[in-house]
């Protein structure tokens, strides 16, 4: 029998038996028969199981919180693949458009089918004149300022005071926004605002990812420039 000072007694703390036993590796091999003779409680019952017994069901807990681990990083995966699929149908179609009603015939149908967004609104500065109405409908220079200073899109409340105006008699239903400032290249010059709405508070949230929506921006952006001015 261990006689050695440091051994644990009935009086032992059990974080000072488990100190003990990691310090000293070779205890059970000085006491190869105590793991099959220590009965300990079942972790999903009450009934009594050996050491050996309560290591595979840890193990098997292990390994099934490893595969629903796995199962949702394969679900992640798929989403992420499927909306990269619908952000370059979105691509494309704005790629074809030879006017800001293309654009906007574009948007409306990709959001609405595509990604299940049931209110946007459009506004840009510089079009020429015959631009389509609303989409060049004049924007303040408070909105201007307010756009200028996002670094990057805004989820959550409304970034931009006037824009709820833009969505007209379903403006009071709204409860949650992104708003995504369009910049061109080489000065990354705002050109106008999208808004993207839903009544439903938890669709666009304060913290959320904007990697997507940030894309759906440039893509935007790309088709406006080449009908400036």
């Amino acid at each position: 029998m261990t006689t050695s000072s440091d051994t644990p007694t009935s009086a032992t703390s059990p974080q000072a038996v488990a100190d003990y036993l990691i310090q000293h590796p070779n205890f059970f091999n000085e006491f190869p028969t105590l793991p099959a003779e220590l009965n300990i409680p079942h972790p999903h019952g009450t009934h009594a199981i050996s050491m050996s017994e309560r290591q595979l069901i840890s193990m098997r807990d292990k390994v099934r919180m490893l595969e629903n681990k796995l199962a949702e990083l394969i679900q992640f995966g798929e989403e992420n693949d499927g909306i990269s699929d619908k952000m370059q149908a979105l691509a494309l179609a704005l790629m074809t458009t030879r006017t800001p009603q293309d654009i906007l015939v574009a948007l409306t149908l990709h959001l609405r089918e595509g990604f299940a967004i049931p209110h946007h609104a459009l506004h840009v500065w510089n079009l020429p004149a015959d631009s389509v109405p609303g989409l060049s409908d004049p924007v303040s220079p408070a909105a201007r300022d307010q756009i200028c200073a996002m670094a990057q899109p805004v989820c959550g409340v409304l970034a931009v005071d006037e824009a709820i105006d833009w969505f007209g008699e379903v403006s009071p239903h709204l409860r949650a926004f992104a708003c995504i400032p369009l910049r061109v290249a080489p000065n990354n010059v705002p050109v106008g605002l999208l808004v993207l709405a839903s009544e439903e508070e938890k669709r666009f949230y304060a913290g959320m990812g904007t990697l997507y929506i940030e894309r759906l921006g440039q893509f935007i952006s790309a088709a406006l420039v080449r009908m400036q001015d």
